[in-house]
């Protein structure tokens, strides 16, 4: 797991054990915190909400649906709001679509946020059973609400860029090759693309 503070420095010190460019950012930067979410539907309709728009615009978007529908959303009410109702929650007719796939893969049990599969690929493909719903944002979800310690979203452009200049690559490497990268990195490769966000974003000490 990569939930505390505890556990993250478990797989930070492996990975700077296994590459000390690792290490050396740590010096640089210092230790990322853990990211946490809640774990279930309202976070991943959360995400599907927050979809290519700023904070400030899903935020709007997301108090609107819990006037709607809750605050934990009624997921029944969500499958059969018509078009009208989904817009006065804030909903463009994509969304919507999304929402309702959630909603009612959740509803026919053919997505359990309170069981997804222990192997990480069996949980990403079931989450994207989930219209709107790609390979990043599962890995996201499944890093910080569940703290699963060898998600890897490679993906992720920041990842990509601060990897690159982690790992002295003149050019941002596209996500195949991270990946490749990342394979010996395995069971700790959650803590490294924390590692990376962390140092994208931060400082230097000192």
């Amino acid at each position: 797991m990569v939930a505390t503070q505890e556990s993250l420095d478990v797989h930070l010190d492996a990975l700077a054990a296994i590459e000390p460019a690792f290490a050396r950012t740590m010096e640089i930067y210092g230790r990322p915190a853990p990211r946490l979410r809640p774990t279930g539907h309202v976070t991943m309709l959360r995400t599907i909400v927050g979809q290519q728009v700023s904070v400030a615009a899903a935020n709007s978007m997301w108090a609107k649906l819990e006037n709607c529908f809750g605050a934990d959303p009624d997921l029944d009410a969500m499958i059969a709001a018509d078009d009208d109702k989904m817009r006065s929650a804030g909903l463009s007719r994509q969304k919507a679509g999304y929402c309702r796939s959630l909603a009612g893969l959740v509803q026919a049990g053919e997505v359990c946020f309170d069981s997804l599969p222990k192997d990480d690929e069996e949980a990403i493909a079931d989450l994207i059973k989930i219209k709107g719903i790609g390979r990043w944002s599962a890995e996201i979800y499944l890093l910080f609400s569940e703290g699963r310690p060898d998600v890897f979203p490679a993906g992720d452009l920041a990842v990509q860029i601060e990897l690159g200049r982690i790992l002295e690559c003149e050019e941002r490497p596209p996500e195949k090759l991270v990946r490749q990268w990342a394979e010996p990195w395995s069971p700790h490769r959650g803590a490294a693309a924390i590692l990376s966000w962390h140092s994208y974003q931060a400082e230097p000490l000192g």
